[in-house]
């Protein structure tokens, strides 16, 4: 028989392109999902994948089934979302406070998509630099704060959105250009170009720069747009997400590589207290957000 959560797990393989990557996204084990596989295999009589090593393809019939459990999850939501409005009657602002200034690469499209539901929930950035973010909520003086952020602390949830790999963001002609991966000791001779944030808000100096004792010089700018032509016109290198220069690199704009043989991976969150937690426009919008972005985002795997 056809469930609900077999449609949910045909998703996350259509989405991410692995067993381990579905298990993650839908919280079940790999040997779970494997078995769901089984039991609709087994009801139909027909293959759901077919494996090339780590990776599975979904085959025709699982294919129109991903179509079908894209509409019944949407009719889903949908309706869970109607009921909330009627329960709760939510009215008022949900005010978004950002970590990572990339996160606007991909947050407007979701408020867009969450407007459309909410119309009468008001949407509102926090605005400016906020060293410390998180004690925003606890003034309340936000709502959200989309971060990586995720340190235990009294009356906060955090909410996984996705985990995203940082990849160095070098010249086309850049001599590493030639090496599968950079490490540390290629960073000390260029200028590095962040955002002018502290240093232990910066992935690549807090966990590959730092314990390696390289200090390269510095360059700062607040749009991932001038970084990218900062570093295309040869005045030094970058650490920026995978999904924030897909399109950069598409064009050749720059050339990206991995850092580290296994890659620098983040995780973003979603972080509220407990008592906006409860809130259902709270909880659509986190979802939304995971639902637009790995539709629409390069890269992404769940957040183990």
């Amino acid at each position: 028989m056809l469930e609900i959560r077999h449609l949910r797990t045909l998703i996350a393989i259509a989405e991410t392109g692995t067993v381990s990557r579905a298990a993650d996204r839908v919280h079940l084990t790999q040997s779970a999902v494997s078995h769901q596989l089984k039991t609709l295999e087994s009801h139909y009589g027909v293959a759901m994948v077919t494996r090339d090593g780590q990776s599975v393809k979904l085959t025709e019939p699982a294919q129109r089934l991903v179509v079908l459990a894209r509409a019944v999850v949407n009719e889903i939501q949908a309706a869970e979302r109607d009921l909330a409005k009627i329960a709760a009657k939510p009215a008022g602002t949900l005010r978004i406070a950002l970590e990572c200034h990339t996160c606007f690469d991909w947050l407007m499209p979701v408020m867009d998509a969450f407007r459309m539901n909410w119309p009468q929930v008001e949407l509102d950035l926090v605005s400016g630099f906020h060293p410390n973010p998180l004690a925003l909520l606890a003034d309340n003086k936000t709502d959200l704060v989309i971060g990586s952020e995720c340190k235990s602390r009294r009356n906060l949830v955090y909410h996984p959105l996705f985990r995203f790999e940082i990849l160095a963001v070098l010249p086309t002609d850049h001599p590493l250009r030639t090496k599968r991966y950079v490490t540390a000791p290629d960073f000390a001779e260029d200028t590095l170009i962040t955002y002018p944030v502290p240093d232990d808000r910066i992935d690549l100096i807090r966990y590959v720069l730092k314990p390696a004792r390289v200090s390269p010089k510095r360059r700062t700018t607040e749009l991932t747009i001038a970084i990218v032509q900062l570093v295309a016109s040869r005045r030094g290198v970058a650490a920026l997400p995978s999904w924030g220069i897909s399109n950069y690199l598409r064009y050749g704009y720059v050339i990206a590589r991995r850092i580290g043989k296994k890659g620098l991976w983040s995780n973003l969150y979603g972080v509220t207290t407990q008592e906006v937690a409860r809130e259902p426009y709270i909880r659509d919008f986190l979802d939304t957000a995971r639902r637009e972005c790995f539709a629409k985002l390069d890269g992404l795997m769940a957040v183990p």
